[in-house]
Order: C-alpha cells, then sequence, then structure tokens
C-alpha cells in the first residue's frame, strides 16, 4: 500500500491514464480523418495498414526473446521458437483463432471509420464492454454483480440513443451509416470473444507469453487476408500504394495500442480506464465538431454519451471494489 500512494506511483498513475486518453483519441481521429482525406492519388489499403500493424509489435517482442536468451545467439532464439511453436502446434493453432479475429477487427475498424464520425464511432464502440461481459459468464464462468448487469442495461440504452441521432433516413448516406455501425457491432463481438478466448488460453497452457504475443502477432493471416480481399491492388500498385505521413502515424498509433495498455493495467485501476475512455469520449467529439466539422450532435446524441460515460463508471467501478474486497480476504 506504501508503494501504492508513494509520489512517484501517483505519478505514474496518471501519466499512465493522460498516455492512454493520448493514444485512443489520437487513434481515432488521425484514421477518421486519413479515411475521409481528398486525395489525387489511390487511397491507401486499410488490409495493408492492418499487416504493418502486426509487424511492428514483432519487431519488438523478437529483441526480448533474444535478451531472454542466456547465450543472446539468434541460433538459440530460432531453437525457442522451434520448439514453442512448431512441436506445440496445438497450442499454436488454438492461438490463431484470436489471432485472425483481432485481424477481422482490426480491418473492421477501418470500415467504420470511413462511413461513422469519430465521436459516434467512440460511443458505439463502448458496447465491447457487453460483449466481454457476456462472454466471460459464457466461457469463464464468471459472476456478474447487480451493478454491473444494471450498467450494461443503461450502456445498451445510451448506445440505442446515440444510434437515433444518426440514422439519416434513405439513400447513400443511409447505406454507409448501416455499413458503418454493422462494423462497429461486428467489432465489438470480435473483440469481446478474441479478448475472453485469449485469457482462456493463457490460463490453461504454460507457454511463454512473449511467444504466445509473437504468434497473436503474426502477420500471415493479415497477409493472406490483404491477398484475398486487395490481392488485384496490390499486384498493380504495390501494398503501400497512397501511404503518407498519416497513414503511418496511424500504423505507429495502432501498434502502440496493446503496449499502452499494459502500461495501464500495470499503474492504474479500472476507475481510472473508465475516466480514460470518457475524456477521449468527450475529447473526440469535440474534435469532431471544431476541427474534422463532420459531426453535428443533438440532445439524443448527449443524452446517450452521458448514459454510455455513466454504465462505464458504474461497471468498472464494481469490478475495482470486488478487487479490492478480495485483496483485504
Amino acid at each position: 500500500v506504501m508503494v501504492l500512494s508513494s509520489p512517484q506511483s501517483q505519478r505514474l498513475k496518471y501519466l499512465s491514464l493522460g498516455i492512454l486518453v493520448l493514444q485512443t483519441t489520437s487513434l481515432v481521429l488521425t484514421m477518421r480523418y486519413s479515411r475521409t482525406l481528398k486525395e489525387d492519388g489511390p487511397r491507401y489499403l486499410p488490409s495493408a495498414a492492418v499487416v504493418s500493424n502486426n509487424v511492428l509489435p514483432m519487431s519488438c517482442v523478437l529483441p526480448h526473446c533474444v535478451l531472454s536468451l542466456a547465450d543472446w545467439s539468434v541460433r538459440a532464439m530460432n531453437q525457442q521458437l522451434k520448439e514453442e511453436i512448431m512441436n506445440k502446434s496445438s497450442e499454436t493453432l488454438k492461438l490463431a483463432v484470436p489471432a485472425g479475429i483481432y485481424t477481422l477487427q482490426n480491418n473492421l475498424l477501418y470500415v467504420a471509420l470511413s462511413n461513422l464520425d469519430a465521436a459516434t464511432y467512440q460511443v458505439t464502440y463502448q458496447l465491447k464492454i457487453l460483449t466481454t461481459a457476456l462472454f466471460s459468464v459464457s466461457m469463464l464462468g464468471k459472476k456478474l454483480g447487480f451493478y454491473q448487469w444494471l450498467s450494461l442495461l443503461i450502456l445498451m440504452a445510451g448506445v440505442t440513443l446515440v444510434q437515433v441521432q444518426v440514422w439519416p433516413g434513405e439513400g447513400a448516406l443511409c447505406q454507409f451509416t448501416v455499413c458503418g455501425v454493422m462494423a462497429v457491432l461486428m467489432a465489438c463481438v470480435s473483440s469481446g470473444f478474441a479478448g475472453v478466448y485469449f485469457e482462456k488460453i493463457l490460463k490453461e497452457t504454460k507457454q511463454s507469453v512473449w511467444v504466445r504475443n509473437i504468434q497473436l502477432g503474426d502477420f500471415v493471416l493479415g497477409l493472406l487476408g490483404m491477398l484475398l480481399y486487395d490481392g488485384e491492388s496490390v499486384r498493380q500498385s504495390g501494398m503501400f500504394q497512397g501511404y503518407s505521413a498519416i497513414t503511418c502515424v496511424v500504423v505507429v498509433l495502432q501498434a502502440l495500442g496493446g503496449l499502452v495498455v499494459a502500461v495501464v493495467i500495470k499503474y492504474a485501476d479500472n476507475i481510472l480506464k473508465g475516466f480514460a475512455t470518457s475524456l477521449s469520449i468527450i475529447l473526440s467529439t469535440l474534435i469532431s465538431y471544431f476541427l474534422l466539422v463532420d459531426f453535428n450532435p443533438t440532445s439524443a446524441f448527449f443524452g446517450g454519451a452521458v448514459l454510455v460515460i455513466a454504465a462505464t463508471f458504474l461497471y468498472n467501478y464494481e469490478v475495482n471494489a470486488s478487487s479490492s474486497t478480495a485483496v483485504k480476504v
């Protein structure tokens, strides 16, 4: 307790909070901007950006694997990778499931932000709390408290209100909205399932976490998806067609997402994570309205956003309270 209450720990806690808010908000806004920016040449391929997202974490993981070995040799690293991945093919195949779903999810986020403004996307994407909770109950047998169930109902009501204000009626605009909303909903389902499935695998196996990260970050599935959906465009104009400085920023921000979450989990708690989510929603709304000028808020949106933020706090508050009780016992 003394360590947690030290000034240095408090600074790290709020620094990690600020980093999470910055990373989340910047990623959503830059991704939205990059997908709506008018350019003379071809636009970059989301599937190619996803492949790049997977390559960057692997470049960070591999050196760690080298340093963790006694002789720090590439030969020894290759031997460990062979033993952990090739010789344990059943475990690798298990991890191919969340790896494939995460790849699909990343592609869906590009589709969503190509068709929805950042504010609406941010609020709607909080439904991943609901899907994660439901998969945790069904797959891991977790018990949810009364206030958690209540928060999930409030969350659904808030997202429903937000959808009322974004539904434009008929025509092409409606088609884009439907496409964006469906992409977000599918991303929420895939996020919840992949996260819970991965947690289940972590508890049932004894492989190195770093090796799991290499497996999970394997860009092969993303590469196959790119060739399947955008193979013709890649053959004609290359994988990096349409890449610009803003595209590179999007790729780096998305690749850093896992690292930022890990830092927040280490130094902060669930209440602060909920606070970071709320700040990110507010900032995305303000910047979408004043800078990107692609968002016109209504009373329905504000009401829904308030409900979503309140539900996030309520859900995370009970999780944090349960953890504190467990520690005291």
